[in-house]
């Protein structure tokens, strides 16, 4: 079964900047989204070096100094905004894991979910 589970809101989400969710109230961030301009970029919050090790150092530190990659705080790994690719690190050649996003009409980002369960 799959489903739709509201993220935040576009004018939330800093141009330039990342934040993490939680969208199955697990208790940890699960996913992330990335915004550059007017562009979208969702990645599962695990990286491909060691499965599932979080990618932030703390909560929606997700982005290098210079804001252009995203990071691997457990590994140093660097990766490309938009496609995912590891540029440098001990998984380059391998991607994060892209989860499938909308921005609605009404400004709302939503991801879709896969799953028996629906969200509390």
């Amino acid at each position: 079964m799959s489903f739709e589970v509201p993220l935040c809101r576009l004018a939330d989400l800093v141009d330039g900047d990342a934040r993490g969710f939680d969208p199955l109230r697990e208790g940890r961030d699960t996913l992330f989204v990335v915004r550059q301009e007017d562009q979208l970029y969702a990645w599962r919050d695990a990286c491909p070096h060691e499965r599932g090790t979080p990618m932030a150092w703390r909560k929606n530190a997700y982005l290098n100094a210079d804001r252009n990659r995203i990071v691997c705080h457990a590994h140093g790994a660097l990766f490309d905004i938009a496609t995912g690719l590891c540029l440098l690190g001990p998984c380059m050649g391998q991607s994060l894991t892209a989860m499938p996003i909308t921005l609605r009409a009404d400004g709302v980002i939503t991801v879709r979910l896969n799953s028996s369960v629906e969200p509390a």
